[in-house]
């Protein structure tokens, strides 16, 4: 999608920036294209096609900072934006921890955006017709006649961006997604339950739409006479595509922002083993195929594979340019781009494997709804499961809430599976914790 006039139009921005008083300047350029047909009960309900781009501009004027953004992409229309930016920028407060990162630590290898092979000349391929027919032989509305509401969506996309800056940095991504959702309710006895699965892929050919509509109507079905179970101390097993609910928060905590405002858990961290000795999370960013891999985060800093918690210790924080600066300490990427939870204490545990082990207690298959403190790591969900017992699944559980701290929480690990859904942008396994708080 991006092509060598609009590479071209991305060094003039910087040109014109430099020749309009900026002594720096990063532009980005992200370009965005989507498919979707909806269905309902079964039929086409909408279809719609949507296009995007857009320029982002950070600009370093006279020891101020300043980003800026624009749809307004004609030549003609880019200098008068940039002289705005310019003069808007000067009479900001001067900020002389805001710079581009050191050359030496930006990406090099991303020179056409499809080194991580995330991209599938199927979509090229893809008629209207062929849209309207692969959502509609995804529906299950009437595999069974409790099914009230099916409402389905599947979507095909492309995203691509390109960053430079003055310091010569020049590098590109591009992704495509293929992903189907569906939502379906159904009424049993009078009461109304609903499920929701989805999938989503970078390759035509993974992506298993007809699945997403068998499991979401399991899933309702799983919920017909849940009500919650005695209040008390259970075994929590947090489903793989719930668990990133409680490894976003350490994620956030080990965040340079909420390091420097004194809003995290996980302060004086580093090089502490804070945290158990079966938990090691990676950042896996460069996964080829795999969607929501990544060569660089937003200041063009390179990503590499690197441990956030090795066994229960604290790696690293996550510190961009800015705030390596203000905090004085080494940078490294902004962010996590692909977490990963290794698995613990073995390879091969999956969901049922680990309720096996457990024997008793209560599955998490949703979180609705609830709060945390990233100061005091204390948190309060509502949630949605199972009742299990000696392995096996008793009954649905629902109208509970599990509470606690994540500290206490992640003391009590006793697994971490082996199934990740590669869909999802952290790879985080089904999780167990002993002696959770269950309230109904």
């Amino acid at each position: 999608m991006i092509t060598e006039k609009e590479l071209a139009f991305v060094r003039q921005t910087l040109e014109t920036a430099r020749r309009l008083g900026a002594q720096k300047a990063r532009a980005t350029l992200s370009m965005s294209e989507e498919d979707l047909v909806a269905t309902l009960d079964g039929e086409v309900d909408r279809v719609t096609h949507c296009a995007d781009r857009s320029l982002a501009l950070a600009l370093f004027v006279d020891g101020r900072f300043g980003s800026y953004s624009t749809n307004k992409l004609e030549p003609e229309a880019l200098e008068a934006f940039i002289a705005k930016a310019v003069e808007a920028t000067r009479v900001l407060a001067e900020d002389p921890c805001r710079d581009l990162p050191d050359p030496a630590r930006c990406c090099k290898d991303a020179l056409t955006g499809d080194e991580l092979g995330l991209t599938d000349p199927a979509r090229e391929r893809i008629s209207p017709a062929d849209r309207q027919r692969m959502a509609l032989e995804a529906s299950v509305f009437s595999a069974d006649k409790r099914i009230i509401s099916e409402e389905g969506e599947y979507s095909d996309s492309v995203y691509e961006t390109v960053v430079m800056d003055t310091n010569g940095l020049c590098c590109r991504h591009r992704e495509m997604s293929f992903d189907y959702g569906v939502e379906i309710t159904i009424e049993s006895g009078g009461e109304k339950y609903s499920g929701y699965w989805w999938d989503a892929s970078s390759h035509l050919a993974e992506l298993d739409a007809p699945a997403c509509g068998r499991r979401a109507l399991e899933r309702a079905v799983g919920q017909i006479g849940s009500a919650p179970v005695k209040s008390g101390r259970y075994t929590a097993v947090i489903d793989a595509e719930m668990a990133s609910k409680v490894v976003s928060p350490l994620l956030r905590a080990l965040s340079a922002y909420s390091i420097q405002q004194n809003s995290s858990f996980l302060m004086d961290s580093v090089g502490k083993q804070v945290l158990p000795e079966g938990l090691t999370l990676l950042d896996v960013p460069r996964i080829p195929g795999q969607t929501c891999s990544k060569y660089f985060d937003s200041e063009g800093v390179a990503t590499v594979e690197a441990p956030i918690v090795r066994e229960g210790v604290v790696m690293e924080y996550f510190i961009n340019t800015y705030m390596a600066n203000k905090m004085q300490l080494a940078p490294t990427v902004e962010d996590a781009t692909r977490p990963k939870v290794l698995p613990w204490p073995r390879a091969g545990l999956d969901r049922d494997a680990i309720l096996r082990e457990c024997g008793s207690g209560i599955l998490v298959t949703d979180f609705n709804g609830g709060n945390s403190n990233p100061v005091t790591g204390d948190f309060s969900y509502g949630i949605e499961g199972y009742l299990f017992k000696d392995g096996r699944i008793v009954r649905p559980v629902s109208g509970m809430l599990m509470t606690g701290n994540f500290l206490t929480l992640w003391s009590r690990l006793l697994f971490a599976g082996d199934d990740a859904r590669p869909c999802q942008t952290k790879l985080i396994p089904t999780l167990a914790f002993a002696e959770v708080d269950f309230s109904g």
